[in-house]
């Protein structure tokens, strides 16, 4: 949420919010702001932590009194004293399924059920809109969509090839994953659009950025990965990059693509969940879980030089219209709509 908090800065609106922080944890950096600190005790983390939280945060909101409270995850309180609104990033371990979300939706079913005493509810795309309504049953009316911004600092990188190849010893074209290499995140059609790209003809690195998963297949190492990196090194890897390739089999809303698109960074995506909406035709979507033509599109990217230039450019500007300056704007149009009642 450190896109919003920025955009309630730049409203003008951090004088109105108190920021609630976990007195047991150090508060985390913040921008320079009026926001009032407010800080609970938690003896718990995990699923009891999720529990502690229904059973006490309504007390100690009844002692702190704010106009409404804004929870933007589903640890919610089981009685809120105060109008409540929360942020649903996504609903995926319902709206996905299967074995493997089992132990996320065993950890969030709770909030899941208490969701449904929320006076509004955001979430950051209609797909994840028709998920709040379909898995939390709640009415259409409740649910108010406000799309996530880029950050600061993603556009177009001059020079970045070159620190690119200095500091990461990539010296032919390649295409980039950015995100975790869990089960949803598809790694084994990753591989597989990767190696279609290459019969087509295509000499091209497969380059992955973030966390490693016990779930990402062992053969994983015909790839560089380079695991976490710093904001500066990811823009560059945007920006030199031939394309992001985002084989994902759901998103909330999918802010890897959004961050390419505003360096100028080609996508290819399955067009499933949010992604259709967010990425419009400034990507090149295809069937969802076809990882042939997922890589036959990676193909045509480094072989098209038109293309790539179109999808460029259309990625930029669309992705100018992400700000969370507008986020925030929404945001506090949403409480005012809660407040007036």
């Amino acid at each position: 949420m450190r896109g919003l908090i920025t955009g309630l800065i730049d409203e003008g609106y951090d004088s109105r919010v108190a920021l609630l922080f976990d007195a047991s944890l150090p508060v985390p950096p913040m921008p320079e702001s009026r926001f009032v600190a407010c800080t609970v005790r938690r003896r718990y983390r995990g699923r009891l932590g999720l529990i502690e939280e229904a059973t006490t945060v309504g007390s100690q909101l009844a002692q702190i009194r704010p106009a409404l409270y804004h929870a933007t995850t589903l640890a919610l309180p089981g009685r809120c004293p105060v109008p409540l609104v929360v942020t649903v990033h996504d609903l995926i371990p319902w709206a996905l399924g299967g074995r493997r979300l089992l132990g996320e939706r065993t950890r969030w079913w709770l909030g899941r059920r208490l969701l449904r005493r929320a006076d509004l509810v955001l979430v950051p795309s209609h797909a994840t809109a028709k998920d709040v309504c379909k898995y939390s049953r709640i009415p259409i009316s409740k649910v108010m969509v406000i799309p996530e911004g880029v950050a600061p600092g993603f556009a177009p990188a001059l020079g970045a090839a070159d620190r690119v190849r200095e500091r990461f010893g990539l010296h032919r074209p390649y295409v980039l994953f950015v995100g975790a290499l869990d089960a949803r995140k598809s790694p084994l059609a990753l591989l597989r659009a990767w190696a279609t790209a290459c019969m087509e003809g295509i000499e091209v690195d497969l380059v992955l950025v973030g966390p490693s998963s016990r779930q990402a297949p062992s053969n994983m190492s015909v790839a560089r990965r380079l695991g976490y990196v710093d904001h500066a090194s990811l823009v560059d890897l945007y920006s030199g990059a031939a394309c992001l390739i985002f084989p994902s089999r759901y998103e909330g809303f999918g802010l890897p693509v959004l961050e390419a698109m505003a360096c100028g960074c080609p996508v290819v995506a399955f067009g499933n969940s949010s992604l259709p909406e967010v990425a419009g035709d400034a990507a090149l979507l295809v069937k969802d879980g076809d990882t042939v033509a997922l890589g036959r599109a990676v193909a045509r990217v480094l072989t098209e030089p038109d293309l790539a230039t179109r999808l460029r450019a259309a990625g930029i500007s669309r992705a100018r219209q992400y700000t969370w300056q507008r986020a925030a704007r929404t945001t506090i149009d949403a409480y005012q709509r809660v407040l007036d009642g």
